[in-house]
């Protein structure tokens, strides 16, 4: 348990957006609830108004208690770990790895592997638990951030959200496109016929917008290796709009072909390459660059070996 005694000196804010200002480890929803909770006393009164102005010379009491444990058994599962701090951590992320529990998925998932290996986590809303600020599918491999903080989870999310946080993926397609780069702009949204699949669907019909940007790096025969960054991140967004252009990813069995390529692959040629960011508290970029999976390389060289 925490517990802060502070003096307001500037009148005219509200109680939570004072707060916010001046507890900055912790964000203004968490800040919120322990207002709600009670944990928060004005002048040694408890105050549950996050709408309350306060005044110059107001003392505020705040108790912010310890986080709840996660409903989750750690397990020591190696991670490949690209940068970490004590506020953030970017894992390169194996194919067949699930991020986080979900039905048929209760164990052996990311963030399993870091309940394990972090040895303090502040708490993401209360909870002792890694921040997954965005997600890879379960056989995409490459670069994953999550927070260890409600200030860095709060931070990481409106980079996203505001696209400041560049997602460079490289994946492997069927055939090429007409020009050297270009851009999909079509929304995405639940496949109407298959629950488990998306597709692209109108706006009007329940998709959201979803932009992918690719560039051609290499042509190789009937195969091209790509370059795509994510201007949205829609469920399985680099896929579908992959499929959709008649392009699938190679060894994408939901949304691809099934031809054999004499690679044993775990599942569609995609990589999470590069995560570019900010750092939440010192402003730092930070570049993340995930190696390629000796997979990926492989079906990369025997593609080549083929036009030779």
């Amino acid at each position: 348990m925490q517990e802060f005694t502070l003096q307001v000196t500037q009148a005219g804010s509200r109680l939570d957006r004072w707060l916010s200002k001046n507890l900055t480890d912790i964000s203004r929803s968490r800040i919120q609830k322990l207002i709600e909770d009670g944990n928060v006393q004005l002048n040694s009164q408890i105050c549950t108004s996050k709408k309350v102005k306060v005044a110059p010379g107001d003392f505020l009491y705040v108790v912010i208690p310890e986080p709840e444990k996660l409903n989750l058994t750690p397990e020591n599962i190696p991670l490949n770990i690209l940068y970490e701090d004590e506020h953030l951590i970017i894992v390169n992320k194996p194919a067949g790895m699930v991020v986080h529990p979900a039905p048929g998925h209760y164990t052996g998932t990311l963030v399993h592997a870091l309940l394990y290996h972090c040895d303090t986590l502040a708490g993401i809303g209360g909870v002792e638990r890694p921040g997954i600020v965005h997600r890879l599918d379960k056989d995409t491999t490459g670069a994953i951030v999550v927070a260890k903080s409600d200030r860095a989870h709060q931070d990481l999310q409106a980079q996203i959200k505001a696209k400041t946080a560049r997602r460079e993926y490289w994946g492997v397609i069927y055939g090429s496109f007409a020009t050297e780069s270009g851009r999909v702009d079509l929304p995405i949204g639940r496949h109407k016929g298959d629950r488990q699949k998306m597709a692209v669907i109108p706006v009007d019909r329940g998709g959201r917008e979803a932009v992918t940007h690719w560039k051609t790096l290499e042509r190789i025969g009937n195969y091209s290796l790509m370059q795509f960054l994510l201007e949205t991140g829609r469920t399985h967004q680099i896929r579908v709009h992959c499929a959709h252009q008649g392009h699938p990813l190679l060894g994408d069995s939901t949304y691809g072909s099934n031809r054999s390529l004499k690679v044993n692959l775990s599942g569609q040629a995609l990589h999470a390459r590069q995560l570019s960011l900010l750092h939440p508290i010192s402003g730092e970029l930070i570049k993340a660059i995930a190696p390629l999976p000796a997979e990926f390389t492989k079906l990369l060289q025997v593609l080549r070996n083929r036009i030779n």
